[in-house]
């Protein structure tokens, strides 16, 4: 029974579908036009229940003009022109109605001549104050939280560094495999950002879908004495596949913005920050393994060759989808 409870809860834990590569949060944009004219964007995701709960906050003396509000891929997303009667700088704005029920937001401020700032906000923190100049402690821990989320919740990449760890055997293997995909990736993420490297991020996506799946193949075709190839050199395949996830790491990435004079903080805690989420998801998994092989070891390889063909199924679906 509790081999089975075990195999049931990799299965729902790795084979669970959803949107892939996608950071969930809302996302409060203020950009200043003119002094003390700003524009406002607000986007909400629909499904988590922010959409229907928060609402932009601002201090009173900010007008909001020429509103309008639609649905698009399944996100709230309101734009207003704001007249302020003084200068946001040293002032609080934030979310109203943000609660531990609903998701948090990002919130990114780029005043008229000065540094672009960005601040996470959560049921407990729900406002933030509007500096002069932005707090690298505050970008950093900004963004290392985004780094951690995006792994968890990008679930393309979650499959690929948990099909990496059902695909190979042995500690030091495991060890030298995840550094090979975080070595690359890490590499594109920061050529990507700093303007020295381009690709189409559809066409990327796509691959990243492929990649997912050709190690769930790999998976299924493992037999006891036969290496395959993604077996025999694997920090090669997870090093080369690195390289296109790091083009999806820094299309999020560049989707959320950057603080202007805090660009090598924001980067290196983000890049901390999926790595962080990526050695939860290895002693997850490991985790998992160790407990079916002591408690249900006949267990083991039915287990990961139903988990395989559950990342398989998913990845193919979104293969097509991204294709499509």
């Amino acid at each position: 029974m509790l081999a089975r409870q075990f195999a049931l809860l990799l299965l729902a834990l790795l084979a669970t579908p959803a949107q892939a590569d996608e950071l969930r949060p809302g996302y409060l944009e203020l950009t200043e036009r003119a002094p003390n004219q700003w524009h406002m964007l607000w986007k909400a995701p629909v499904k988590e229940g922010l959409a229907n709960h928060a609402t932009p906050k601002l201090p009173s003396d900010c007008v909001l003009k020429n509103q309008s509000r639609e649905l698009i891929d399944g996100a709230l997303v309101a734009v207003a022109d704001v007249a302020c009667a003084k200068p946001l700088a040293g002032r609080e704005i934030g979310l109203d109605g943000l609660d531990a029920t609903v998701s948090d937001a990002l919130v990114r401020v780029a005043p008229l001549g000065r540094p672009v700032q960005a601040a996470r906000l959560t049921a407990d923190a729900p406002m933030t104050i509007v500096q002069t100049q932005p707090d690298r402690w505050q970008v950093a821990k900004t963004y290392f939280a985004l780094g951690v989320e995006h792994i968890l919740l990008g679930f393309d990449h979650f499959l690929f560094v948990v099909a990496l760890v059902l695909l190979i055997s042995g500690g030091w293997t495991v060890v030298k495999t995840v550094t090979a995909f975080t070595i690359a990736h890490s590499v594109t993420l920061v050529g990507v950002t700093l303007g020295f490297l381009s690709l189409p991020q559809k066409p990327v996506e796509a691959v990243i879908a492929l990649s997912i799946a050709f190690l769930a193949v790999e998976m299924v075709k493992q037999k006891p004495g036969s290496p395959r190839l993604s077996e025999r050199v694997p920090w090669v395949v997870a090093f080369l596949f690195g390289l296109l996830h790091g083009f999806g790491f820094a299309g999020a990435l560049n989707e959320i913005g950057m603080p202007e004079t805090e660009v090598p903080t924001a980067l290196l805690t983000f890049n901390l920050g999926v790595e962080a989420g990526q050695l939860v998801i290895v002693a997850a998994a490991l985790g998992v393994l160790a407990l079916l092989r002591r408690f249900a070891a006949s267990l083991d390889r039915p287990a990961r060759v139903a988990t395989a063909y559950g990342i398989g199924a998913i990845s193919c679906f979104w293969l097509i989808e991204r294709i499509v």
